[in-house]
């Protein structure tokens, strides 16, 4: 009896994890050029917010980022970066707004895909029992992996189409060989048969 209880802790370790990897949001957004787009998330004091963003389609990837606090002072500024990673332990309570902006394209939409995950602040960390300690670890490190994940995602997704613009242009690029070339030997066949051709003067 005793022995199937001892394992409720283990289990009820494993469901809090999981389930707290599940409070990480993903999205993936498209910025139009010349407009930005904003966020908001409410936190109280000595709350953690983690925000991880890749830029992964649209002109030079690259995409200008920043965090502000409830007093629109900003905690993080990004310049044209096409990854970035920015953390911060909320001040005060409030709502705290983060924006992607593509103001500085005239043309080109950026596609942008991004994390968002926090830890609530618990005031009487230090006398946490092991267990939710070691399960705070766990769930910091299951969002660093998906974060990691996300990252090779868009990674991947740039080169796949770096690969398909490439093989599109070596497409188009032979066509055109192509079409020279038989314009050049038909050029050449014409020419070289008014060599052959019997002028009459009448």
């Amino acid at each position: 009896m005793n022995h199937r209880w001892a394992r409720w802790p283990t289990l009820l370790a494993i469901f809090i994890v999981l389930f707290v990897s599940n409070l990480v949001v993903a999205h993936t957004i498209e910025v139009p050029a010349s407009q930005k787009e904003c966020f908001f998330e409410d936190l109280h004091a000595h709350d953690q917010m983690t925000v991880t963003y890749q830029v992964g389609g649209g002109g030079h990837l690259d995409i200008d980022f920043w965090l502000a606090d409830p007093m629109g002072i900003a905690q993080v500024k990004h310049s044209k970066q096409s990854t970035g990673t920015a953390e911060i332990t909320a001040k005060r309570d409030g709502r705290y707004e983060y924006c992607f902006s593509n103001v500085m394209s005239t043309i080109a939409d950026k596609v942008v895909s991004f994390n968002v995950h926090g830890v609530m602040y618990v005031a009487d960390d230090e006398h946490m029992a092991p267990v939710e300690k070691e399960i705070r670890r766990l769930a910091q490190g299951l969002q660093a992996v998906k974060d990691e994940q996300e990252y090779i995602v868009v990674r991947e997704r740039v080169h796949r189409n770096t690969a398909e613009s490439s093989n599109e242009r070596v497409m188009w690029w032979s066509i055109i060989q192509a079409v020279l070339l038989f314009m050049v030997c038909a050029w050449q066949v014409y020419y070289l048969k008014s060599f052959f051709e019997v002028k009459r003067v009448i």
